[in-house]
């Protein structure tokens, strides 16, 4: 099966670097999956969206991010994320906290609205 080189980056952090063979990213346009050989293209992450990389064996990482942009080439991916965090890494509890509540900041909500997806989709597999 075809691989691309893809890395996952937050401006405080690589999160994630490897060989994949699928990559799926919440845009301001869509969602979008990307397969190697794709058109090259960039694009905008949407604020409070999910990245999905599924590595060549098998294994699906998900991580909540927080805007940024991502380039696709041929072999290539590159998330560049101005937040990021693992499925695993999210406190469910205290997301969903900041939800119920509703008082949080908008920009909060989106970041906690991620964050409880990111579990569900890393769950739901």
């Amino acid at each position: 099966m075809a691989e691309m080189s893809v890395d996952l980056v937050a401006v405080e952090r690589r999160l994630w670097s490897g060989r994949a063979n699928f990559v799926s990213a919440q845009t301001t346009e869509g969602q979008i999956g990307i397969m190697p050989g794709h058109e090259p293209l960039l694009g905008q992450l949407v604020e409070g969206g999910t990245v999905t990389i599924v590595d060549t064996d098998g294994n699906r990482v998900v991580a909540a991010v927080h805007g940024g942009f991502f380039s696709v080439t041929a072999d290539t991916v590159r998330v560049l994320a101005e937040t990021a965090e693992f499925s695993t890494e999210v406190d469910i509890d205290a997301a969903r906290k900041v939800l119920s509540e509703g008082s949080a900041a908008p920009e909060d909500q989106l970041a906690a609205q991620a964050r409880v997806r990111a579990v569900e989709q890393a769950t739901a597999s």
